[in-house]
């Protein structure tokens, strides 16, 4: 097979490496602004902003997350430490099947608060792009009740998420900090060892 590079079985591919981050930064960014509008002291017009920030993150990370779990179906992950014992193995397997989760259910349960909302707002993405609501919840009756209890699962799924990205960052630093394997390092972009230029290793 003369012409071709295999990738690195030990480490992610750079296509998840940039999906994961991209992730990464648009979920913090989503926590931030959706800590401030809803318990900061602001402007009616300042919170209607943020929200039209916080739904254009919600759809950015549905889409990015849904990328992610396509390239996971095609692409097999790098194996963890065979050192691993058999239930942090399986702690690692249900922490990450509850972070696609959320990752999918949380922009869902959100655009679904959108839909029902009573003032029937439009959601524009980023300024720039018309996203429509979901069928069904803007013709119900009663769509307050509804709405109110589509909140409050977003909320409680938004803490839920919250811990569970500490449990997920915490488990990184101590495999980088305390057992010294390369768990956090696969998922970190680096130099090739063999370019001067700097390129990314494929």
């Amino acid at each position: 097979m003369t012409g071709t590079v295999r990738a690195n079985p030990h480490r992610y591919t750079r296509v998840a490496i940039a999906l994961h981050w991209l992730s990464a930064l648009a979920v913090l960014g989503l926590i931030g602004i959706g800590l401030v509008m809803t318990h900061g002291d602001l402007a009616p017009m300042r919170r209607f902003a943020l929200y039209q920030w916080h739904k254009s993150l919600g759809i950015t990370v549905l889409g990015l997350s849904l990328l992610r779990l396509g390239w996971r179906l095609t692409h097999r992950p790098p194996p963890l430490p065979p050192t691993l014992p058999r239930h942090e193995r399986a702690g690692a397997h249900a922490a990450h099947a509850l972070l696609y989760g959320l990752l999918l259910g949380l922009p869902l349960v959100g655009w679904a608060v959108v839909s029902a909302s009573p003032f029937n707002l439009p959601t524009v993405l980023y300024g720039i792009v018309p996203w429509p609501h979901l069928p069904v919840l803007p013709d119900l009756a009663d769509k307050a009740a509804v709405e109110a209890v589509l909140k409050r699962i977003h909320a409680w799924g938004a803490w839920f998420l919250i811990a569970l990205l500490a449990l997920h960052v915490g488990a990184a630093l101590r495999h980088h900090l305390t057992l010294r394997d390369d768990t956090l390092r696969r998922m970190l972009p680096r130099l090739s060892r063999t370019s001067l230029g700097g390129g990314l290793e494929p």
